[in-house]
């Protein structure tokens, strides 16, 4: 009872935070910039800046136009609102601590660290692959979207989005069982009660380098999402978390035991502005983390299109989409892969591509043809046929990922 009221309590303290918001740096792409001025005409764009798909602009391209703007943050659930009904996708903002990260922001992603090397991408751990694949179960992804999606609503500030980081916590823990390589941590942020959830596999010989798995936790209706608000996020994004879940169930009951080190994620507050992924992406950078791939999962179980994945080609990294688009061909060879583009920080792999590691973003649909029907009471299994063999694709293409990049060893050392 006690922990409990204490929790309880948490989460109070959370809320009187976001009650008394405070003005925050963002920077945001053109079309969301002119949104966010019909919603608010006293915001004004300190600087800009052209950016390239990849982040960085050559000499002579047109770029994306990304500003630099100080909002109040309550404003953010709306401006996260707007971009979603006029421009049809989420994010489209990145939120910075203060105006030094926002500026770096505006000079594109970040030099990669030194001394990281790239993965060779060679396709060459079929074995263990193709012994993997066939555990993959669609139900087992359906199960989990419904114990998402049956939460009231799972935003970032309320009692609902702060259970339902608990319930994968749980459930990650309880697929990790007793293995001592296997942890599962929550990650706290500082200005929002909901944590992000972080699974840890590590890697045998060659654990200093990290591959990334995330999609993210919350939901949203809107601006006016509040704790009464029904949010089932359905595919937005429970399915994302449902096909890495599945990932996880089959590579811990499979006993695989990687040589890199692999980290599940499940971040808090993509809905408003990229807060969870852009705090644990920073925090890594800082922390000099050798991630060598990031993969974003954030809505897989709406076929809008005939080609079952695509492949998002801006603001990632180009090599490791050529590689997923290999793994695609190797393993799931019916399946037809497609390339499409989103827009300034459209999902959590912007974070990872903005402290300039490798990222990568497939997609459900094109971005044309997208789930009409996320960002509202209506984003339920139902409107995605209540079957998830969709997200189950997912599965495949990331389990696929996580084993050719996490079984290889450390680069040999020139002499």
């Amino acid at each position: 009872m006690l922990k409990l009221r204490q929790s309880a309590l948490l989460v109070l303290l959370g809320l009187a935070g976001v009650a008394q918001a405070q003005p925050v740096w963002i920077s945001v792409g053109d079309q969301g910039y002119q949104l966010l001025r019909k919603l608010d005409a006293g915001a004004k764009s300190r600087e800009s800046r052209q950016l390239a798909a990849d982040g960085r602009l050559a000499k002579g391209a047109v770029g994306e136009t990304v500003h630099l703007v100080q909002v109040d943050e309550a404003l953010l659930p709306k401006l996260s609102d707007s971009i979603h009904e006029n421009l049809r996708h989420c994010g489209g903002f990145i939120v910075h601590r203060d105006l030094k990260e926002a500026q770096a922001a505006l000079k594109g992603a970040a030099a990669p660290l030194a001394g990281l090397v790239a993965p060779s991408y060679a396709i060459d751990n079929q074995a263990a692959v193709n012994q993997l694949l066939p555990q993959l179960q669609d139900s087992n992804i359906l199960g989990t979207i419904q114990s998402l999606s049956n939460y009231q609503n799972r935003f970032y500030t309320t009692s609902h989005g702060v259970n339902a980081s608990n319930w994968i916590a749980a459930q990650w823990k309880q697929l990790a069982g007793n293995r001592g390589d296997v942890t599962v941590e929550q990650f706290a942020h500082a200005s929002w009660p909901q944590k992000s959830v972080i699974l840890t596999i590590k890697g045998t010989d060659n654990s200093a380098e990290t591959i990334v798995l995330g999609g993210h936790l919350d939901s949203t209706v809107g601006s006016g999402t509040g704790e009464s608000s029904r949010a089932p996020g359905a595919d937005d994004d429970a399915s994302g978390v449902a096909s890495l879940t599945e990932v996880i169930r089959v590579l811990l009951a499979g006993n695989y035991q990687p040589r890199r080190t692999i980290k599940f994620m499940a971040y808090s507050a993509e809905e408003v502005g990229l807060r969870g992924s852009a705090d644990i992406a920073k925090r890594f950078k800082q922390q000099q983390a050798k991630v060598v791939g990031a993969l974003q999962l954030d809505m897989t179980n709406y076929q809008g299109d005939a080609q079952d994945i695509f492949l998002f080609t801006d603001y990632t990294n180009a090599a490791q989409n050529t590689f997923l688009a290999n793994l695609a061909k190797v393993y799931l060879p019916s399946l037809k892969v497609g390339y499409s583009q989103c827009g300034y920080a459209c999902s959590d792999h912007a974070s990872w591509n903005a402290q300039g590691y490798a990222a990568s973003f497939p997609f459900e649909s094109s971005f044309n043809n997208s789930n009409p029907y996320i960002h509202s009471r209506n984003d339920t299994l139902a409107s995605s046929g209540n079957q998830a063999k969709h997200a189950l694709k997912f599965s495949q293409l990331a389990l696929a990922y996580a084993v050719e990049l996490g079984s290889d060893g450390p680069a040999a050392k020139l002499r």
